[in-house]
């Protein structure tokens, strides 16, 4: 889960280990329970338990299972702690599950970082002092308020995802006991076997394998995979170079700029010690050469954008009084109105005139200047005081 290299392990291959024991209600159970199924596990137990209950961890040992160590009080800070900090944990850790085996050889040189918060610290003093430093690569989350159904699907979905592995529990948790038996009888169905790893010795040699073996994602011969091209060796003392490019090579420069910078009143502001120009520099005008461009087209002339305009044929005066008779039906001949109605009128007409005109014989020329340019005829003094029925039809219209 956290490393590029896992556990040699071929497919269908499964290591089982358990964390923060050994705790006597729940860790003699599991043991029962892998000595009935005829399982050797991997235990991490923590120096505080070790400490508590030290023939709890001899069982382990009577059974022949594999002993590591996982800190003194598993702290949940190993990915912030410097070399002296975990070095006391890890110190304690193993002083404490030595002493209560009481034998140095049943002690394996395995650590697994507490809630595989590892860092830098721990991990290279690990190192230091020859320790394998273990991670997992599924887990079954029996450390969560889960049921153990759950543990149990949890574990052989994510061990049928990768096909092999190594799976971390906790032999502390009552739902982790009621889901092991069920799990080890699920992985003997799908036809997976339990591996047992413990150190190498003198008359147990370690397992033969090959460094891409332990990749968790090895790189294999028959697969292709892409790479980067080869840079071949070319011979260049004979090449023919071009000069470096230098300053004077750009298109402008500071000392260009420089008169662009200069500038009064508010202008004048700086931007970080450089003065603000009074104008962009950019775009340039470029003078083209016009000597070697292509001729100009012929305009085309105004006439062939002319449209003729249609003959009109010439109009008439308007006979408005005509118009008017031809409106109420009355004769040709009918050009005023009553006696009676034509002396009220003309009356009412002449004291109108005298209060608004002062010349009354210049009005009447005017209208009789509109009327000559209206109709053919001459119209009379009178006529003009006489409102005509043209000029009565107009005002209802």
């Amino acid at each position: 889960m956290q490393y590029p290299e896992s556990l040699p392990l071929h497919d269908h291959e499964v290591v089982l280990t358990f964390d923060d024991g050994p705790l006597p209600r729940y860790s003699n159970q599991v043991l029962e329970i892998l000595a009935d199924q005829c399982v050797k596990a991997t235990f991490f137990t923590i120096g505080g338990q070790a400490q508590a209950n030290p023939e709890g961890v001899r069982k382990l040992a009577a059974a022949g299972h594999t002993i590591g160590t996982h800190s003194q009080n598993h702290p949940l800070t190993f990915y912030k702690m410097s070399i002296e900090q975990a070095k006391k944990e890890v110190d304690q850790g193993i002083a404490s599950t030595l002493a209560a085996l009481g034998d140095a050889s049943s002690l394996s040189p395995f650590f697994r970082v507490p809630g595989l918060l590892r860092g830098a610290g721990v991990e290279e003093y690990a190192a230091s002092q020859g320790l394998q430093v273990w991670s997992a690569d599924f887990l079954a989350d029996d450390w969560r308020h889960v049921s153990p159904t759950k543990v149990y699907d949890l574990a052989i979905k994510r061990l049928e995802a990768r096909g092999k592995g190594i799976l971390l529990l906790h032999d502390i948790h009552e739902r982790t006991v009621t889901a092991l038996p069920k799990i080890l009888h699920e992985l003997k169905v799908r036809g997976y076997q339990i591996v047992q790893v413990v150190p190498a010795t003198a008359e147990r040699p370690a397992t033969p394998t090959e460094p891409q073996d332990w990749q968790v994602h090895p790189i294999l011969e028959d697969v292709p995979i892409a790479r980067w091209p080869k840079v071949p060796d070319l011979d260049l003392a004979g090449a023919v170079t071009q000069p470096d490019s230098m300053l004077a090579d750009y298109v402008a420069r500071d000392q260009d700029l420089a008169p662009f910078a200069e500038a009064t009143g508010r202008e004048q502001r700086r931007a970080h010690g450089v003065p603000t120009p009074r104008e962009a520099p950019w775009p340039r005008q470029i003078e083209l050469s016009l000597q070697n461009t292509a001729p100009a087209l012929p305009v085309p002339e105004a006439s062939l954008f002319q449209i003729a305009e249609k003959a009109h044929a010439p109009t008439e005066p308007l006979d408005l009084r005509r118009l008017a008779q031809t409106e109420h039906g009355a004769p040709e001949t009918t050009s005023s109105i009553t006696h009676s109605s034509r002396a009220t009128h003309a009356a009412r007409t002449a004291r109108t005139s005298r209060r608004r005109h002062a010349g009354r014989g210049s009005h009447q020329a005017a209208h009789a200047g509109f009327d000559k340019g209206v109709s053919d005829r001459e119209v009379s003094p009178g006529a003009m005081e006489r409102p005509s029925i043209k000029l009565a039809s107009l005002k209802k219209r």
